[in-house]
């Protein structure tokens, strides 16, 4: 095996051109600790702000970016066990911050933190999937701990997030609410697992509270956090609410799984009516202003042969990407 890995090592705050590959020494395995051969990873707003040094005090240089990464486990600790070879996926936990992170060839990362799987799918698609998945499925799960029979507001449902959180929360049994601005994509909202897929128009808070008079829990992926209770009248309860979202005036990733509101009691008056076919609420037009830029979503950079590339569509973050490049192949 040899000595020295590529890897993106910052010394200091960069801008895009900065984000340079360069040669450095593979990092030694240590007990209860698992070295991974990083086959893809996704690229995170979070990066981008420590790349120009605007990271909290956890963030130390020099350092490796990257905060997610999936691969094969390399080599393994003593007191590990898990098969070389082994497709895993690793996120947070200091990766990136406070140990080296993803934006490597090889990173070593803690037992604990290591996630094995088995999958068909390309690295191209899992390569998106830690962070994004982490995001929806914690809120869910630990910031609402969403039970059967309840009713969810997700709204900003078509970003990658929402999308994830839409899927989750039908899995669970919840009768799931939706929002879009695009009547294009009310057939997608309703094909992940939506129960009532609506358009997000002045009309909005009339339409939840025909649909759920009593209140429902909120979660937004969307631009404005507080949507997700502004678009509830008075009258409706608003049991708990979980933000994640960008920032429109920081540019901060907002991810707040206990951000808590007036709790209503999970008592039959707060549970779902039962489960019928997907409804769909659309008004012909919308009236509310267009999106801004700011926009929750997911990228991963995936390796082939030779070189790093973007297998999804433009991003705030494609600059930093497009430098992910001349990174030596994987082994066969």
């Amino acid at each position: 095996m040899p000595e020295t890995m590529r890897a993106i090592r910052l010394t200091g705050p960069v801008d895009i051109d900065g984000l340079i590959a360069s040669d450095v020494p593979i990092p030694e395995v240590r007990p209860r600790w698992v070295r991974v051969h990083v086959m893809a990873f996704g690229v995170n707003e979070s990066e981008v702000t420590s790349r120009k040094g605007e990271s909290g005090p956890d963030f130390s240089l020099p350092r490796i970016l990257g905060i997610e990464a999936v691969g094969v486990v390399d080599a393994i600790g003593v007191g590990v066990h898990l098969a070389r070879g082994q497709k895993v996926a690793t996120l947070m936990g200091g990766l990136g911050r406070t140990i080296d992170g993803s934006y490597a060839e090889y990173t070593v990362v803690d037992a604990a933190n290591v996630i094995p799987f088995d999958t068909d799918l390309g690295w191209d698609v899992i390569g998106a999937f830690p962070e994004m998945l982490q995001t929806a499925h914690g809120a869910i799960t630990t910031g609402l701990r969403l039970a059967a029979g309840q009713r969810i507001l997700i709204h900003g449902g078509t970003s990658t997030v929402g999308l994830t959180a839409i899927a989750i929360a039908h899995q669970l049994g919840a009768t799931v609410i939706a929002t879009t601005r695009a009547p294009a994509s009310i057939d997608l909202l309703k094909r992940v697992g939506a129960d009532y897929a609506l358009i997000d128009d002045e009309g909005l808070s009339e339409t939840v509270a025909e649909i759920a008079p009593t209140g429902v829990v909120g979660f937004s992926s969307s631009l404005a956090p507080a949507l997700c209770l502004q678009c509830l009248p008075s009258s409706a309860r608003v049991g708990q609410c979980v933000l994640s979202a960008l920032s429109p005036t920081s540019g901060l990733l907002r991810s707040s799984p206990r951000s808590r509101f007036p709790t209503v009691s999970t008592s039959p008056a707060t549970q779902a009516a039962p489960r019928t076919s997907p409804q769909t609420h659309s008004p012909a037009t919308s009236r509310r202003s267009k999106p801004g830029p700011w926009r929750s979503s997911s990228r991963a950079c995936i390796r082939d042969s030779t070189t790093w590339q973007v297998p999804i569509g433009p991003s705030r973050a494609n600059g930093d990407l497009g430098r992910m490049s001349s990174f030596s192949p994987p082994p066969e």
